[in-house]
């Protein structure tokens, strides 16, 4: 996608050809800065702060973590650290450990010689795959825009929460993904951009990726969405995930639960667009197994922005000393989810709907647990 008319990845590696440049969303969408990782350390600090955020992204990020680890010490003892290292980073986001396992099998196996330039090989292979499905996510996801608008003959109206786009990916995004190809097309769009407190990723980033994509948006308060899907002002929605069961249950930003119910009261469309890598098929209760990270209170205390002055300032919001907890995520039930977009297509929340389109990965968990 481009930024200021620039074609731009939100992660690459530099001319030197060993050093991985991210671009720091803790700075958006004030300012554009590029942050350079030189070490296992400069990965893990950028996963654990959101420097880098969604989980498509943390896991290729982890994936030129580990790369960068090799050139630290690449003996078995220097690769199983930098896993744990990585892994202990955030723990909701299954793409992590999915691109850290596939990543370490790869580097383990006995025939690889020299594990630094096999490892920056394979982190630039996944983030060129990532692209390739984020586009295909894209696609499949934009019949149901197409199908919206040629059922009302009117601009279709969207409503995401937090920030599943581009940003959130090497490219294209997968909430987004199906917006922009839609737009591409010529496909009339409007999108209820939720705010998604406590750090505003909605209004932050998403609002600064569609700005910079010339689509049609409105930020609201988080708790707007079900006031306009009750006036009819949404058609569906469309959220991502980073963490997803097998059984189809989604944990997204904390707040989409509560989207996902005033959908299902307002019979408003409800889908949650995710490439495979974030389907956890070892898991079949969202709300009971998936890990819930806990974010520092100050991110609800405390906020971020642009003074008047233009300066960038942080101030406090909430009443002194008082305590504030920050689950940094929930879980819809898969009975709230109309629909999950995936690379392979769309398919109903529910076991028979991902195994139908997902036959050997659901093959598998069913062979190891009988």
């Amino acid at each position: 996608m481009n930024i200021d008319g620039c074609p731009t990845r939100t992660i690459r590696l530099a001319a030197d050809g060993e050093t991985v440049e991210v671009i720091d969303q803790t700075r958006l969408p004030h300012e554009v800065v590029v942050r350079p990782l030189a070490s296992l350390a400069d990965a893990a600090e950028a996963i654990r702060t959101m420097v880098v955020r969604g989980a498509p992204l943390i896991g290729v990020t982890a994936a030129y973590g580990l790369a960068l680890a090799m050139r630290e010490d690449a003996s078995e003892a220097g690769l199983a650290h930098a896993v744990e290292t990585l892994a202990a980073t955030r723990p909701t986001a299954v793409n992590l450990r999915w691109a850290l396992d596939r990543m370490a099998a790869a580097l383990g196996r006995p025939e690889v010689n020299d594990r630094t330039a096999e490892a920056y090989r394979l982190a630039a292979a996944m983030a060129d795959e990532d692209v390739e499905t984020c586009r295909a996510i894209g696609v499949h996801g934009a019949a149901l825009l197409r199908e919206a608008h040629a059922r009302t003959g009117r601009e279709v109206n969207v409503l995401t929460h937090c920030n599943a786009g581009w940003l959130a990916t090497v490219d294209w995004g997968t909430a987004l993904a199906p917006i922009y190809v839609a737009h591409d097309e010529g496909i009339p769009l409007h999108v209820w951009v939720d705010e998604t407190r406590p750090r505003n990723q909605g209004a932050a980033l998403t609002a600064f990726e569609l700005r910079q994509h010339s689509i049609r948006h409105t930020i609201v308060a988080d708790n707007a969405g079900g006031h306009l899907m009750q006036h009819g002002r949404v058609d569906l929605c469309i959220v991502g995930s980073d963490r997803t069961t097998a059984t189809g249950d989604v944990a997204n930003k904390i707040g989409t639960y509560l989207k996902a119910l005033a959908a299902k009261d307002n019979g408003v469309p409800f889908y949650a667009a995710l490439p495979s890598s974030t389907i956890d098929w070892t898991l079949a209760d969202g709300v009971a197994e998936i890990p819930i990270e806990e974010r520092p209170a100050r991110e609800v205390t405390h906020m971020t922005g642009r003074a008047e002055t233009g300066g960038i300032v942080t101030v406090e919001i909430a009443s002194p000393g008082s305590p504030a907890a920050n689950p940094a995520f929930d879980v819809t039930p898969a009975r709230l989810v109309t629909g999950i977009i995936t690379e392979r297509g769309i398919a109903s929340a529910s076991t028979a709907g991902l195994a139908a389109l997902f036959p050997r990965e659901a093959g598998r968990v069913k062979a190891r647990h009988g």
